[in-house]
């Protein structure tokens, strides 16, 4: 029979008792989550970690009832981003209400608030309810229901206080909060033991050495799940497959072609033409077309891969290649094998290297590197592994930059990257890079005089107070622009990864999800009305005129020629349609975003004779979608099938998988 954890210890006698957790990224620890457990079913914990100046800071506080359902949780401090958080809820008088800077709502009692900042001691508590609550699962507010699976269960071990000390720990999945099942290890009394993960781990103190371990069978089981869906979701036509009277994006000419049929044979495109004028084969597949758009497969040239859930969501999506931007080097080659043999859903990969200074502000993953040493046995690791790029990032050390960049392109890699603190883009690109990621980036070139470090968050207030005081059509913009164009600098500016941080306020749906949003799970939706950095009367307006320079800067990068690559660094799949519509919001054609979305980003990455063009002989990464998105770019949304690898997946099937609804 489940006893609460509470319960359990107060049986014992050992109340109050207090857990401490580490938090750590890419083995360095960065924060800490203590907490109490006190009699009455009250549970005090505090929370926080800094990643590279950003990362929360809370309070929070529980009152359980008997059933093990919170009646009163308040939590306050701030968010990654450094907003305040103010979020309450409360059973009173019958009702349950909540409320918080975002939301504000009501319901009849029963239910469990999963809180939008609570620590992760929480999820420890849902799964006590529902491990009570057995088949029925528990219904959340402000909407859905959370089930429970035992997953496994080990015995680790570890020299805790000196000694040899063993513990059997469990693990739990968790449905109905996110895309996909979320995992926790408790131990034998219901109390959270560990998250395992190589680029973010939070581990109870003193037993951080068994994090691998315990990542390794979460992996397993993780892997279990996504190859089982391959399984069921991947189909391999035995015969020749003809899309009939369909419009073909020409990404050559940054063109619509009206009325055509493709074939596809296997893995390549064996004809394009005219329809009714096109051989088909008398076995072949036939699929309709009419009012249907076939499109190259997409590029998303910024992604950094977290697991196969990221698979799936970028078939669906049409995104067939995808260019990973800084990552752990195990994580990648595990999911690059999982994908191109089949066993996982997921697009082709590229890889950059991320190469960043050791400090206070390094990034969560890499290589680091103090000496110039270092920094090319980084680059060496990165070229032998079979990496396209050497990206650096905002820590490493501007003198090191040139030596680099000289290595990486004789070892045939592209040299990109946040421009190091100490450098502008102007100098950076002087130096040799071939491309710089980010807006932010952009427009720090021309406000070295007032932000100084570009390590922590001042890489993204500093534009958000200034950048509106740009003169687009100064002289030291335009000079600026004619050296991008002529070092043919590539751009990766990711917009919609800044859209929500100057323009989200809190209780509003961020601009980014406003598109996607009924499509995604109630507990998902939350998180879109959370707003983005903090403002204050004195900023707000800043921050959007901010918003407002950055597309205009774009414009005019792209009516200069500078290449502009389709890049998200976010949510995958369904962020790439968005910038596509940010691209186009910004005044570049809906032609043009499509070409820098799949012809562009195959140049780049030297895959043109490959992919990147719905033409005869090349290989068929392609993406059906409804209606025209050379006209209105937001019919990118609307994917019906994609091809990749010889394979065939229905969008809708894939999006249903991960608990997202197709777009209409």
């Amino acid at each position: 029979m489940f006893v609460a954890a509470t319960g359990l210890l107060a049986q014992q006698g050992t109340l109050p008792e207090t857990l401490r957790y580490s938090i750590s990224m890419n083995g360095v620890k960065s924060g800490a989550e203590v907490d109490v457990f006190e009699a009455g079913g009250r549970i005090d914990s505090t929370y926080e970690y800094n990643d590279r100046g950003r990362g929360p800071k809370t309070e929070a506080h529980w009152v359980l009832d008997a059933q093990g359902l919170p009646r009163q949780v308040d939590v306050t401090g701030v968010d990654y981003l450094k907003a305040p958080i103010d979020e309450h809820f409360a059973v009173t008088g019958g009702a349950a209400e909540w409320k918080s800077t975002s939301e504000h709502g009501h319901a009849a009692p029963g239910g469990f608030y999963a809180g939008i900042n609570t620590p992760t001691v929480e999820s420890a508590l849902l799964i006590r309810a529902l491990a009570k609550a057995g088949a029925a699962g528990v219904a959340l507010y402000p909407g859905g229901t959370a089930h429970l699976e035992k997953v496994t269960e080990t015995t680790v071990h570890a020299k805790v206080g000196g000694g040899d000390q063993s513990m059997h720990v469990t693990e739990y999945a968790i449905s109905g909060i996110s895309l996909e099942p979320q995992e926790f290890w408790l131990d034998d009394q219901m109390q959270l033991f560990a998250t395992p993960g190589l680029w973010n781990a939070q581990m109870r103190e003193g037993w951080e050495e068994t994090n691998g371990a315990l990542y390794e069978l979460q992996v397993k089981s993780e892997k279990e799940r996504y190859h089982r869906l391959a399984q069921e979701l991947t189909r391999h036509p035995q015969t020749p497959v003809a899309i009939e009277h369909v419009r073909v994006f020409d990404s050559v000419h940054a063109t619509m072609v009206e009325d055509q049929t493709v074939v596809v044979n296997g893995e390549r495109i064996a004809a394009v033409g005219q329809a009714g004028q096109a051989k088909i084969p008398a076995n072949a597949e036939r699929i309709d077309g009419r009012g249907k758009t076939l499109l190259p497969g997409l590029f998303d040239m910024h992604v950094h891969a977290g697991g196969d859930l990221d698979g799936i969501l970028h078939i669906a999506s049409g995104v067939t290649s995808v260019r990973d931007m800084g990552n752990s080097i195990p994580v990648l080659m595990r999911l690059d094998e999982e994908w191109q043999s089949g066993a996982a859903i997921g697009p082709r990969m590229k890889k950059a290297g991320l190469i960043d200074g050791p400090g206070p502000y390094q990034a969560p993953t890499g290589v680091f590197a103090a000496t110039q040493a270092e920094a090319n046995a980084g680059v060496n690791r990165y070229a032998d592994l079979g990496y396209v790029q050497t990206k650096l990032y905002s820590s490493f050390d501007p003198a090191l930059v040139p030596e680099v960049i000289w290595l990486s392109h004789a070892r045939g890699m592209r040299v990109s990257g946040h421009v190091p603190s100490g450098m502008t883009a102007r100098q950076f690109v002087e130096e040799g890079a071939d491309e710089i990621q980010h807006i932010n980036f952009i427009m720090l070139n021309f406000l070295a005089d007032k932000v100084k470090d570009t390590r922590s968050t001042g890489r993204f207030t500093g534009p958000g107070e200034y950048a509106s005081g740009i003169d687009l059509n100064s002289k030291e913009v335009n000079d600026f622009i004619a050296l991008l164009v002529r070092h043919h600098t590539t751009l990766d500016l990711t917009l919609n990864a800044f859209e929500d941080m100057y323009v989200a306020r809190p209780g509003q749906v961020a601009p980014t999800f406003a598109p996607v949003l009924d499509r995604l799970p109630v507990q998902t939706q939350r998180g879109a009305y959370t707003g983005g950095l903090p403002v204050t009367a004195a900023n707000d307006q800043k921050y959007r005129d901010a918003w407002t320079a950055m597309l205009a800067m774009t414009k005019r990068l792209d009516a200069a020629g500078v290449p502009i690559l389709a890049g998200t660094d976010s949510t995958p799949g369904v962020m790439l349609h968005r910038e596509l519509e940010l691209e186009v919001q910004a005044g570049i054609s809906p032609l043009k975003a499509l070409q820098n979305a799949t012809m562009l980003g195959a140049t780049v990455l030297r895959e043109q004779q490959e992919l990147g063009s719905v033409e005869a002989g090349k290989l068929a990464d392609l993406v059906l979608v409804e209606g025209d998105p050379g006209k209105n770019i937001s019919d990118v949304r609307r994917c019906r099938t994609v091809f990749k690898d010889g394979a065939i997946y229905d969008s809708a099937k894939l999006y249903a998988a991960v608990a997202v609804q197709p777009a209409l």
